[in-house]
């Protein structure tokens, strides 16, 4: 039985850790070999506080989130975000912890039955957001 879903339904939050590892698995299938998400001292000579997770990947986790959600990937229509801090990888084994919650924002039918579910997402990397205006569409049965 399918669960019902309205206008401010809560996703059970999650949280992911990022470790240095990642983000190697990550540039391998991407091709993004930026120095910045690998090296240390390439990322303190640019201003940062240290090497920083892939933008995308943090957008991708936050896609893993809601079509967790969903059920089906597939489901998932559309996924907007705009980056507004990066997420520090340390280089230890514990990584970085991504916080990701969300509620049900709108219900619209959709076009050839179903409904689609706009959800609003949060991601916090040590309390503070990492992605903002976040927004998930995501086709109900």
């Amino acid at each position: 039985m399918t669960p019902v879903v309205e206008v401010g339904t809560e996703l059970p939050p999650t949280s992911v850790r990022v470790t240095r590892a990642d983000l190697v698995r990550y540039a391998g299938a991407s091709g993004d070999f930026n120095p910045i998400h690998w090296s240390d001292r390439v990322a303190s000579e640019v201003g940062l506080p240290g090497v920083i997770a892939h933008g995308m990947l943090t957008m991708a986790l936050a896609g893993r989130f809601v079509s967790g959600w969903a059920g089906d990937p597939s489901a998932v229509r559309g996924l907007s975000v705009r980056f507004t801090r990066p997420v520090v990888v340390p280089d230890d084994d514990e990584g970085a912890l991504v916080e990701f919650s969300g509620n049900v924002t709108a219900l619209a039918d959709a076009p050839g039955g179903g409904r689609v579910a706009t959800v609003a997402i949060k991601a916090l990397f040590e309390g503070r957001t990492v992605l903002g205006k976040a927004v998930a569409e995501v086709l109900l049965p």
